[in-house]
């Protein structure tokens, strides 16, 4: 389904996976504010409650993996790490609401691997101490496999991206043809076939994205 919008007489056409990418910003926006306002409120002196208790499982989750992962001096990636992750699960588990999740949209995975891209590069030219340094950086061990070293760091956000979109959109796919194919049945299989596509899926997906981006930040974030 796509939302035709109509501006200065021109017409504009939104594929739905980029109106639901705004509807997951709200969703989490609203959600942020929400939470923040609830701790804010909290009496430090008071047993922790199970929302409370909740969050800080879910935080400190994170800042273990991160450090873990990236090492304890990178622990400020956190909240980026706790933000991609909780975007990826809202938006990966999106098709079990009947609506096209937004990672099942290239445009939409291409630009969260580019943020990591970008990320590794910023870091990599710090660590490099330069310009000069981060083009030295591609002839490491040897000058002879440049061109090898500079298509593997193009190949990294083409892969993020595509093994996330495969992965998501495959399984909407599939769904969609048991549904076409199955007709008055399809409630009796469909449930545990969501199970796996949208929801195992959906998980695992998000974990493997979030895993990579930490590798591939936390090897240049030295």
């Amino acid at each position: 389904m796509e939302l035709i919008v109509n501006f200065r007489g021109q017409e504009y056409i939104i594929p739905d996976t980029i109106f639901n990418t705004f509807i997951v910003v709200i969703i989490l926006a609203v959600l942020g504010i929400l939470v923040g306002r609830y701790f804010k409120r909290l009496d430090p002196r008071r047993k922790p409650g199970k929302l409370q208790t909740i969050f800080e499982v879910l935080v400190e989750g994170v800042d273990n993996l991160v450090e873990t992962n990236m090492g304890k001096h990178n622990l400020k990636f956190a909240p980026y790490i706790f933000s991609l992750a909780l975007f990826l699960i809202v938006s990966n588990l999106f098709g079990l609401t009947g609506l096209t999740p937004p990672t099942a949209d290239i445009s939409v995975t291409m630009s969260l691997a580019l943020i990591t891209f970008l990320l590794t590069q910023i870091f990599k030219f710090r660590s490099n101490h330069g310009f000069l340094g981060y083009l030295k950086s591609f002839t490491e061990p040897l000058a002879v496999i440049t061109p090898v070293n500079i298509i593997g760091e193009l190949a990294a956000p083409i892969s993020l991206s595509f093994r996330l979109f495969g992965n998501i959109m495959s399984g909407g796919l599939i769904m969609t043809l048991i549904y076409t194919a199955l007709g008055k049945i399809t409630p009796v299989v469909a449930a545990p076939l969501h199970g796996y596509f949208d929801l195992f899926a959906g998980v695992l997906q998000t974990f493997i994205f979030v895993m990579l981006t930490m590798l591939y930040i936390g090897g240049d974030a030295e």
